[in-house]
Order: C-alpha cells, then sequence, then structure tokens
C-alpha cells in the first residue's frame, strides 16, 4: 500500500470510529427489533401464511436487502450457538430441544451484542461505499479529488446517521452508486474486445439486482442513468447497450427473486407494492443545505457551482455525470414509502465536489483553493464530531 491508500485507510477507520461511539450510545428500538425480527424470519422460517413471505408482510415498502442484512449476524449467532451446545453431551446441553426456546426473536435474551450485530453490517456498507467512492474519484481526478471527496463523506453527519442504525436508504445508496459506475465501466469496456465484456456486465447484474432489493425507484433510476450514460459512452457500440441492459435487467429480477426465496406469491408484490411511486418536491433537499451542521458543504457547493459555470476545464463528462445524477435523486419523493432519495445523491455530490476542486487545484491559484479546501474539510469535521452525541439520542 502505498501512501494515498494508508491516507484513505485512516479516515476510514476515523469513520468507523465515528460510528462505534454513535452505537455505543444507542439503545435498541421498535425499528430495531422490528428490522431483527423480520431479517430472522427471512432466512429462517418465513411464514407459513398463505401468499407471505413473513409474518411481516412480503414487502415492507422498500425492499427486503436491509432486513436481510440486519438478520444475518443474528441468525449466525443463533446457528453458531446450537452448533456448540450439540458438542457437549446431552446431560449438559443447554437447548435439549436443539432450538433456541422458542420462536424466532423469542430467544433474544439468548443472544449477545445484538446492538452491534445489528447495527455493524449496515456500518460496513457504508464502509464499503467509502472505499469505492475513494476509488472512482481518484481514477477520475487524481488523489487531491479523491481524498476531497472522501474526507467529505467521512465527515458528513447525515451519512454517519444512516449508517448507525437498520435501513434500505443506507443499502440504496451503496446500490446506486455502484450501480451508475458500474455502467460506466460497461461503455468504456464496449470499446475493447468482446470477452473482456463479460465479468463487467455480470457486475452490472449484480448490482442492479441489490440495489432493487434495497429498493425499487434507486434501481429505476440508476437503469435510466445507464441507458443514458452508455448511450453516450458506448459510442460505435451503441447497438450493444440497450440488448446488454434487457439481459441485465433480466438477471437482476432473477437476483430479487432470490431475496424472496424464489416464492412467486411474495415476489409479485414488488410489482403491485407501490414503492417505486414518486413525486417531486425540494423541501428534502431545502432542510439539508439549510441545516447549519452542513453549512461547510453547502459553501462548498456554491463555490463549485461557480467554478463549474465560470471556469471551461470544470465542465467535462467526469465531472458532469456525477452532477446530474446528484441533481436528479434530490428533489425525488416517494409517496408510497418512507424513503430518502436525497440521501443516495450524497456520494455523486461529494464525487463532482472532488472533481471541481481537484481542477482548479491545476490552475494557478492551487494555494488560494488549497487553503479555502482545507478549512472547509476542518470546519465540516468539527462540525460533524460536535453532533455525534445528537445522533445517538436520535438513532
Amino acid at each position: 500500500m502505498g501512501w494515498p491508500q494508508r491516507l484513505a485507510a485512516l479516515l476510514l477507520v476515523l469513520f468507523l470510529g465515528q460510528c462505534l461511539w454513535v452505537i455505543s450510545r444507542q439503545q435498541l428500538s421498535t425499528d430495531d427489533y422490528r428490522f431483527a425480527r423480520c431479517g430472522r424470519e427471512m432466512w429462517e422460517s418465513p411464514s407459513p401464511l398463505a401468499g407471505y413471505f413473513t409474518s411481516c408482510g412480503n414487502l415492507h415498502g422498500d425492499g427486503t436487502f436491509g432486513y436481510r442484512v440486519a438478520g444475518l449476524p443474528l441468525t449466525t449467532q443463533r446457528l453458531v450457538l446450537l452448533a456448540i451446545d450439540k458438542l457437549r453431551s446431552p446431560e449438559n446441553r443447554l437447548y435439549a430441544s436443539g432450538t433456541l426456546n422458542g420462536s424466532t426473536w423469542e430467544a433474544r435474551h439468548e443472544l449477545s451484542s445484538v446492538k452491534f450485530l445489528l447495527h455493524l453490517p449496515f456500518v460496513f456498507f457504508a464502509i464499503w461505499l467509502g472505499g469505492g467512492l475513494w476509488w472512482v474519484a481518484r481514477r477520475l481526478f487524481g488523489n487531491e479529488g479523491g481524498f476531497i471527496a472522501l474526507s467529505l463523506y467521512c465527515f458528513s453527519p447525515e451519512i454517519i446517521r444512516y449508517s448507525v442504525a437498520p435501513n434500505n436508504d443506507v443499502l440504496a445508496m451503496w446500490g446506486l452508486y455502484g450501480l451508475v459506475y458500474t455502467a460506466i465501466g460497461v461503455a468504456h469496456a464496449m470499446q475493447g474486445p468482446k470477452h473482456k465484456w463479460k465479468p463487467r456486465i455480470a457486475l452490472l447484474i449484480v448490482a442492479l439486482g441489490l440495489t432493487a432489493a434495497a429498493h425499487l425507484l434507486a434501481a429505476m433510476v440508476g437503469f435510466v442513468a445507464a441507458v443514458i450514460l452508455m448511450m453516450y459512452l458506448a459510442e460505435r457500440r451503441r447497438s450493444y447497450v440497450l440488448q446488454t441492459l434487457v439481459f441485465c435487467a433480466l438477471g437482476a429480477l432473477v437476483v430479487l427473486f432470490a431475496f424472496y426465496g424464489f416464492r412467486l406469491p411474495a415476489f409479485s408484490y414488488v410489482f403491485t407494492g407501490g414503492s417505486a411511486r414518486f413525486w417531486f418536491s425540494l423541501d428534502a433537499a431545502k432542510t439539508f443545505f439549510s441545516d447549519p451542521v452542513n453549512a461547510a458543504l453547502s459553501v462548498t457547493l456554491a463555490v463549485a457551482a461557480v467554478l463549474y459555470l465560470g471556469v471551461r476545464r470544470c465542465r467535462y463528462f467526469g465531472n458532469t455525470s456525477p452532477l446530474l445524477v446528484a441533481i436528479a435523486l434530490f428533489p425525488l419523493v416517494t409517496t408510497q414509502t418512507v424513503s430518502r432519495p436525497w440521501l443516495w445523491a450524497l456520494p455523486f455530490l461529494f464525487t463532482f465536489l472532488g472533481g471541481i476542486f481537484a481542477d482548479i487545484l491545476e490552475t494557478r491559484y492551487r494555494k488560494l483553493f488549497l487553503t479555502l479546501a482545507g478549512l472547509i474539510l476542518v470546519t465540516q469535521a468539527a462540525l460533524c464530531i460536535t453532533v455525534l452525541n445528537s445522533i445517538a439520542r436520535q438513532s
């Protein structure tokens, strides 16, 4: 590992430390119990009720991915406890019946560290996204752009807030970012020999399927973005784009079907549940950017917008594509479920900001903007750290 990788790892360790601090001060909530119960039922014992996948219903409005992520560590711990118990002699076994005393969630008192088992998987997905964000921004804009984007991500109070609690939004954010940039990678691969297409197309299928499992609307937005970006980039291979995306959509349906245990009655609710219904409103964006905690980010965006409009070298595909995706996501509002598309927009926004500052740092104004970037990042980190306690109380 070179110094760029070590510095990126340090930032992600700081992000993990903030999340662990918040989790250690949280109390288990009703949402935690719901995610744990429904998630464990998906892995262990789907409801025998006809037409339903679990006792919670077929679909929890926004997808099954978050429930499976929340339930998997608890189910794994349960199976480990049972396996260890079977190694004991019959007279010394704690679970003589071979189960953890009762129904799926009634055995919660026999599982340890439930809070961390529930919350840490979502933190790890957020860290995974942070690593992907740094890799994309560094490839596009160099080390400076990558570090600016990752620093804004790691010290974003809203990213931390939704990374330390079970939810589908952080998984949709992770999936959508990967989906868009995987589609760009497939389009670039189409300029080369066909044998190099298959691995990236397979990755695109998985990305689309996992995003749909987290939130159907996120997958639809990502699919539309993939069509537009791939048609733009593929050039002489555009005739292959729609064929590839149709194949990817069919493969993603299989992945989504697997999340329902290949149970057709439950899977049919994907098409009738209304989770992808949406409208437009700027209220969420106004609330986000007017929050004093996000003041440094708001200033950064204002400076970047002026530079993007006023400096020709800042207006190119690498900066424009994440900006357009963020602009498309911020005004979206789901009408059937409580979801946060504005949160999905943040990694794209951080990528755009990293690109703009990386470009301007290559001009004669480097010292001025390097100082400005440093002040912004220090301010953002300070603001983030000061609100960690309130995040713990609210989540």
